[in-house]
Parts: structure tokens; C-alpha cells; sequence
């Protein structure tokens, strides 16, 4: 089982940056796929970015695509969703999630779940 806790979100003016992050405890963070999702209030939660265990591939939503970046440290136990060029539209609560499974676009795949952080992007 993993423990998953996010940070980094605030308040961002359109066109600016913030780097969310996400840090696991618990045992074999490494072995887990990981996921950044993302809701906003009265949707779905919708996925933003995945990222293999080995950090060798990477998956994105098309909406996000060339403004968004995940990356991992497992030496430090965390994932990170680098936002750039943030817009209005990237307002939403992040969640970060991990899996075993191969299906890692899927939300339904995810068992282990962050709290959120909340993202606001001001026009």
C-alpha cells in the first residue's frame, strides 16, 4: 500500500507556472505507475498525466499536452506535474494517484489516492 500527499497548488495568473507535487510513503514507491488526474467542480475527474514506474514513458491529455510535464524521483519517493502557460480552464482540485496496473489512462485503475491540491488559474 502507498500513502499519496499533494502540494504546490495556489493561485496563478493565466500564462504563469506552478509545479505540483506529490510524495508517497509506504513501501515499493517505485514498482507504482503514477497518475495525475484533475476535477473541477460539478465534472468528472479527468485525466491530465501518467508516467510509467521506470520514468521511461510518459502520458498525456491532449488538453495539456506541451504545457504540462510529469517526471519522478524515486530516490525521493515523488512524482511532479510541472504547469506551464496555465489557463483558466486548468482550474481544478489535482489529485495524484498510483497503480500497478498497465492501463494507466484509466482512472478506474487507480486504488491508492492523494487528498488534492487546489489549482486557480485567474483571467
Amino acid at each position: 500500500q502507498v500513502q499519496l500527499v499533494e502540494s504546490g497548488g495556489g493561485l496563478v495568473q493565466a500564462g504563469g507556472s506552478l509545479r505540483l507535487s506529490c510524495a508517497a510513503s509506504g513501501r515499493a514507491f517505485s514498482t507504482y505507475n503514477m497518475g495525475w488526474f484533475r476535477q473541477a467542480p460539478g465534472k468528472e475527474r479527468d485525466f491530465v498525466a501518467a508516467i510509467t514506474w521506470d520514468g521511461v514513458s510518459t502520458y498525456y491529455a491532449d488538453s495539456v499536452k506541451g504545457r504540462f510535464t510529469i517526471s519522478r524521483d524515486n530516490a525521493k519517493n515523488t512524482v511532479y506535474l510541472q504547469m506551464n502557460s496555465l489557463k483558466p480552464e486548468d482550474t481544478a482540485t489535482y489529485y495524484c494517484a498510483a497503480t500497478n496496473n498497465i492501463q494507466i489512462g484509466e482512472r478506474g485503475v487507480y486504488p491508492y489516492w492523494g487528498q488534492g491540491t487546489q489549482v486557480t488559474v485567474s483571467s
